[in-house]
């Protein structure tokens, strides 16, 4: 076969490569329970990362013969394929460097292969578009803060409430204020006109959310329900929407903007 025709089948085996993950994802040995909880710590973008990361160390093991000529850099495709692969299973702060030291050094294999005939053009783009896709994924990819699914239990909420009811039973009484009968304090009314008792409890759940909610706004600064949603797990933007309506309501937090423009800072 003459290096043209073989040139061309390597570039139909990596789009093939490319398409093929998309069919089978979801049948993938990586998302079975045990490595999901256990490697990727039940975070969804490291899997597809990782999944990212084999793709392409597919598509450089199918361009490997085409380095026939040079086994110092075939060896070198070798160790990049397998190394991404390595890199994408480290926890998130390690796999960002290790992954992006991988894919500077293909960036070199490719431009080296590239001058010295050895790789076609068609075929090095491909492999480029591949590792961009990857490195960006690597460069906007943030690793969640808060998980609301793992906190408050039931008991744990009672030990707090019963903890708090004796604190407060072993506190000093605050001395009474005297009260005139015709001047009653009359609780203030909320904007839609009805009356807002402050002393009314807060729910454990509401306020859970709430205190996530601006824990991600002092990190931040200034954020969006998107940005807050990617930071809060198991919570959907519509109860995010809401809890941050009632801060902003209450004075805490301040929104600009309006829809899907909408930014909140604390006031």
């Amino acid at each position: 076969m003459r290096h043209g025709e073989q040139d061309k089948g390597h570039t139909t085996q990596i789009q093939n490569a490319a398409t093929h993950g998309r069919h089978t994802a979801n049948n993938d040995f990586v998302l079975e329970k045990s490595i999901f909880n256990n490697i990727f710590e039940k975070d969804i973008r490291r899997v597809f990362i990782y999944k990212k990361a084999e793709r392409l160390a597919k598509a450089l093991h199918l361009i490997a013969p085409a380095f026939a000529e040079s086994v110092s850099l075939r060896n070198r495709i070798d160790a990049i394929a397998i190394g991404l692969v390595d890199a994408a299973v480290l926890p998130p702060g390690a796999a960002r460097t290790a992954l992006s030291r991988e894919l500077l050094a293909l960036s070199s294999v490719l431009s080296i292969a590239r001058t010295g005939g050895l790789l076609s053009a068609m075929n090095a783009e491909l492999i480029a578009r591949e590792a961009h896709i990857l490195l960006q994924e690597v460069a906007v990819y943030e690793e969640p803060r808060l998980f609301l699914d793992e906190a408050p239990t039931l008991s744990g909420i009672a030990k707090n409430a019963l903890k708090r009811d004796a604190e407060i039973s072993n506190a000093p009484a605050a001395p009474k204020p005297v009260v005139s009968h015709r001047s009653a304090p009359v609780p203030a009314p909320t904007r839609k006109g009805k009356i807002k008792d402050k002393r009314a409890p807060v729910p454990v759940q509401i306020k859970d959310r709430q205190d996530a909610v601006m824990s991600v706004i002092r990190n931040k600064g200034s954020v969006s329900i998107k940005d807050i949603s990617t930071m809060i797990r198991n919570v959907s933007e519509k109860t995010i929407q809401r809890e941050l309506a009632a801060l902003v309501e209450s004075g805490i937090i301040v929104k600009r903007g309006e829809r899907r423009w909408s930014t909140y800072s604390l006031a």
